[in-house]
């Protein structure tokens, strides 16, 4: 029988504005402005920098990164599973960035669940947080709000916008997992609106677990993207 985890959910925001998200790696380093962090237990943590008068800070300096980064391992070590949607290829990465602690990250990054990892093992191809969370019949992404939005407006000043929007990531996070191990698969509208399923019996795959399947079949893919797309900065 499949034993449900204790799981903690994580997501940041960043701090520089880009053009080209797609290509965010040639802008490094990206900053971060701020984080939120939600347990199966319901705990709500939001993360940002702040100045000396103890207002929001433009982005989180290396110690505030690193606190947040010991609060992960913390997490951990209490026997949580730390929990994320594309938290391989970008969140941990710009974390072990920003904290200089890339080891800890690569750790941490290897034996968490990133649920968007895990599905592009099985399929191929990656999938969106927010169809995702519509196929399975969840709350989805806070409307009128997008991760390169989030910069201008905290550049703006429009904090707690940005803050409400890192929490429902992670609330939205947390229920799609939860929503797909207690159906035992996962649902997602398609670009054509079309539902597509892939069954989930064994529930949801580290990062570790996940890089064992066998290579799905993408001969149909015209621009196949590589694991080592996500799993690059391990090794760096």
């Amino acid at each position: 029988m499949y034993l449900m985890r204790q799981y903690c959910a994580f997501d940041i925001e960043i701090a520089r504005q880009l053009s080209d998200f797609d290509n965010w790696r040639s802008h490094r380093p990206l900053g971060i402005t701020c984080a939120a962090t939600l347990t199966s237990s319901g705990e709500m943590r939001l993360w940002y920098g702040k100045t000396p008068s103890d207002n929001p800070a433009a982005c989180m300096t290396r110690e505030e990164a690193a606190s947040l980064l010991e609060h992960l391992q913390s997490m951990v070590q209490a026997g949580y599973t730390l929990l994320t949607w594309n938290g391989l290829g970008f969140d941990f990465d710009i974390l072990g960035e920003e904290s200089k602690n890339v080891a800890a990250c690569s750790q941490l990054a290897l034996d968490h669940v990133d649920m968007m990892f895990h599905i592009f093992c099985l399929r191929g191809h990656t999938l969106g947080l927010e169809k995702a969370a519509r196929g399975m019949g969840v709350p989805g992404k806070s409307a009128g709000m997008s991760g390169a939005l989030a910069p201008r407006y905290w550049a703006e000043g429009r904090y707690q916008e940005v803050l409400e929007y890192v929490a429902q990531d992670v609330r939205v996070t947390l229920s799609v997992c939860q929503a797909v191990e207690n159906q035992k698969i996962l649902k997602w509208f398609s670009n054509s609106g079309n539902i597509q399923r892939v069954a989930m019996p064994h529930g949801w795959l580290t990062v570790k677990d996940a890089l064992q399947l066998p290579l799905p079949d993408v001969r149909g893919f015209s621009r196949p993207l590589q694991r080592s797309s996500f799993t690059a900065w391990l090794s760096a």
